[in-house]
């Protein structure tokens, strides 16, 4: 009798090993399902997450997308843990695309913010803009931030305008939006970064309105057929949204 509690026991314990085991083994499966985003920012910029999900292969039913929210003031650095896999009212979905709300504060005021977008899209398939993951580390993008400048209604006050785009391996600024493509194969439990840079010069929004001279930005009057400056060019003023009126851009004096 001795013997058969000792066995009982004994196979207790192992049943009890072998489920604690699946259990945290069914744990580590479940958090690999995810990956990690990075985001590295200049300094005044937030950034969100959209992810967005469609059914999964031989499945019907419709997308899906969840909001992440902003990260907490005065961080330069944020980390979002976002999962590949999801299943609503018995519906798996699969991570398509995650869409990166950028905001830029340039001013004090509210309304001194520009918007704009970057994309992380996740292919089943490999293709030509598609980066594969490196040995070790996080999967990194690199992007600029650049301001624009330009005027707006009759007292012509000055207002800015984001654009962020991807960067090379060279690091030359290219047409495509921040952010590119990987493989979804490989992507559960690594690290994908996001590093943003911002351009040393602000640059006019309307060039051919403005003429650059050693004391900064001029803007001036526009012919009607062309909308360049005029041949010589004739300057005006504008104001700065602390309301002093300037002639040039952003001395604010000559």
């Amino acid at each position: 009798m001795k013997h058969i509690r000792h066995l009982t026991h004994s196979y207790l314990r192992a049943v009890y090993i072998s489920v604690m085991a699946w259990t945290v083994s069914g744990c580590s499966l479940l958090q690999t399902e995810s990956f990690n985003f990075q985001a590295e920012l200049p300094e005044n910029f937030t950034i969100s997450a959209t992810t967005y999900y469609d059914a999964a292969s031989g499945e019907s039913c419709p997308g899906h997308k969840v909001i992440k929210s902003d990260q907490p003031k005065g961080t330069q650095l944020i980390e979002l843990k976002l999962p590949l896999t999801e299943k609503v009212k018995g519906c798996s979905r699969v991570l398509k695309s995650v869409v990166l709300n950028i905001k830029g504060r340039w001013g004090e005021r509210e309304l001194d913010m520009s918007l704009q977008k970057a994309a992380l899209y996740i292919r089943d398939e490999p293709t030509e803009t598609t980066r594969p993951f490196p040995a070790s580390g996080p999967l990194v993008f690199q992007g600029q931030c650049q301001w624009f400048f330009r005027t707006v209604g009759s007292r012509r006050f000055i207002r800015k305008i984001l654009q962020c785009r991807a960067l090379d391996a060279n690091g030359i600024v290219q047409k495509s939006l921040a952010g590119g493509s990987m493989l979804r194969d490989g992507l559960a439990g690594r690290t994908v970064k996001l590093v943003l840079t911002e351009a040393k010069e602000e640059q006019p929004y309307f060039g051919r309105s403005w003429l650059e001279t050693p004391k900064g930005w001029k803007p001036c009057i526009e012919t009607k057929e062309t909308f360049r400056c005029q041949d010589p060019p004739t300057f005006t003023d504008f104001k700065m949204p602390d309301g002093r009126n300037c002639t040039v851009y952003p001395n604010c004096t000559e």
